[in-house]
């Protein structure tokens, strides 16, 4: 991995926070107390890969468990974005073992749900090697999760769509049927109240729908929905580098390479996010 990663700790702490009040409870780990009674206590544990994979979401398990106690030493021994394979001790932890064993289960949560987003978008950047196209997120993610479920995919060499709704213009079906389906009208409405730094993007789900919106010349994107690849070929020449060519829709790590090989800048897939599968990582106690 060659991109620097960086996520503040101050956009890692709410969600995290939130975690540990959900698995905490008003009451704490009860089974740490009953079992702690005497002197204060310390554990050592490692983070160990059982699955080949990419990591992501290091930070995070570090802040869980200092979030619980600011003495505890969390140790990197990978940093996000490399490849992990099973076997791997990705990370130590050492600090009181009511910290250690009471975040557990929400820096595991974390360090495996965005490793499995950063191992997927890894394969379709894998897949579509040698073609210049971007493997991109969309806003497709889990309430609340939205800024580390991006980061996990550029921590898979992907890129990031619209982090929000005041990002971008984008036009799409449900905005043009204001416009009784003009979409010249809806274009020339978006550019007359666009800042001259803010982008326009158009859904089209037609070769007639792109050549009406070429006409008017002023989208800066277009989002190719659910075409297959005849289709996209046809359509990339039509927009012939004069805007960004994005394809979205039916897209899996069997086909991503054919329509990467249309010519298109992007491919968008809302799964990166919304469904992918959790790594399997688990945290064991030293001796």
């Amino acid at each position: 991995m060659t991109e620097t990663l960086f996520l503040p700790d101050l956009l890692w702490e709410p969600i995290i926070k939130t975690a540990l009040y959900e698995d905490l409870g008003t009451g704490g780990d009860v089974t740490t107390q009953a079992l702690l009674a005497g002197p204060p206590r310390r554990l050592k544990a490692y983070f160990k890969a059982r699955q080949k994979g990419v990591v992501a979401g290091l930070p995070g398990a570090r802040l869980t468990f200092q979030t619980l106690d600011h003495d505890v030493h969390f140790h990197n021994l990978r940093r996000d974005g490399d490849i992990i394979a099973p076997g791997d001790v990705i990370a130590t932890v050492e600090g009181s073992a009511p910290a250690v064993l009471g975040g557990e289960r929400v820096a595991l949560n974390l360090l495996s749900h965005l490793s499995g987003i950063a191992s997927t978008t890894a394969q379709i950047v894998k897949a579509v090697e040698g073609c210049k196209v971007d493997i991109c997120c969309t806003r497709k993610t889990l309430p609340g999760l939205r800024a580390l479920q991006k980061y996990a995919v550029r921590a898979g060499g992907g890129s990031n769509h619209r982090h929000r709704l005041d990002d971008a213009i984008m036009l799409k079906d449900n905005h043009i049927a204001l416009f009784d389906g003009d979409l010249v009208s809806a274009l020339k409405a978006a550019r007359e109240r666009a800042g001259h730094l803010m982008k326009i993007e158009l859904e089209v789900d037609s070769l007639e729908q792109l050549e009406t919106a070429l006409s008017a010349a002023i989208a800066d994107a277009y989002l190719l929905d659910n075409m297959n690849p005849d289709t996209l070929r046809q359509a990339v020449k039509m927009i012939n580098r004069r805007a960004i060519a994005e394809a979205s829709g039916g897209i899996t790590p069997e086909n991503a390479r054919a329509i990467a090989e249309t010519g298109v800048d992007v491919l968008s897939l809302g799964w990166l996010t919304h469904s992918v599968k959790a790594l399997d990582i688990g945290l064991d106690s030293m001796p």
